[in-house]
């Protein structure tokens, strides 16, 4: 599903995307897939989901909190490495790569025509590389190929939907947006781990 979307977002919004940040958080994502598989098959992933969780419900508060939010001028190396393994790792083991890449651009303070085309540049060769490993760990299966197909017809209606809404977002509403969802996918994150449900 990531992928029909990435390929329609990228096609229709390519120059919007960032370029060079889009290639240094897939580079370095591509140190974060293998961890994350590993993780995905191994006794430790509750307490890993649980921090993740953590971290990302703490950074959400403390923007909503109306003090000044930690913003990056220029694109900065070591935080685009360390985004896009933690990305990595999260898509990998859960195919939630999301939360660091938004947390990175909203440090950035990208526009949410930028956030929207340079996270789907990114999608796009991170979820092929992701289903690729999944496939080599024996995880891709007919049942998942099945949803994958059921699901297309709304993925499409949704992408069009989100392309009206993503022009109509600008400014402190489009992050305080972003900062909302980011803590309820730290607080799903949390009590997933707490419960022990998937």
């Amino acid at each position: 599903m990531s992928i029909t979307i990435a390929g329609i977002v990228v096609v229709q919004d390519w120059k919007h995307i960032h370029l060079h940040s889009t290639g240094w958080l897939v580079f370095s994502t591509l140190f974060g897939i293998p961890l994350g598989l590993l993780l995905l098959t191994s006794s430790h992933q509750r307490i890993v989901k649980g921090a993740l969780g953590i971290i990302i419900l703490g950074f959400s508060i403390y923007s909503l909190s109306g003090r000044a939010p930690f913003e990056l001028k220029r694109d900065n190396r070591a935080w685009l490495l360390v985004c896009g393994f933690c990305a990595g790792v999260l898509g990998g083991a859960y195919g939630m790569n999301g939360p660091p890449l938004v947390i990175y651009g909203a440090m950035r303070r990208w526009s949410a025509q930028h956030f929207r085309a340079t996270l789907q540049g990114y999608f796009l060769p991170a979820s092929i590389i992701g289903m690729g490993g999944y496939s080599l760990a024996g995880l891709w299966t007919r049942t998942v190929t099945r949803y994958y197909l059921l699901s297309l017809p709304l993925t499409l209606l949704g992408v069009f939907l989100g392309r009206a809404i993503n022009h109509r977002l600008h400014g402190d509403a489009f992050l305080k947006y972003i900062y909302l969802c980011l803590a309820g996918i730290g607080a799903l994150l949390f009590v997933q781990a707490i419960t022990g449900k998937l």
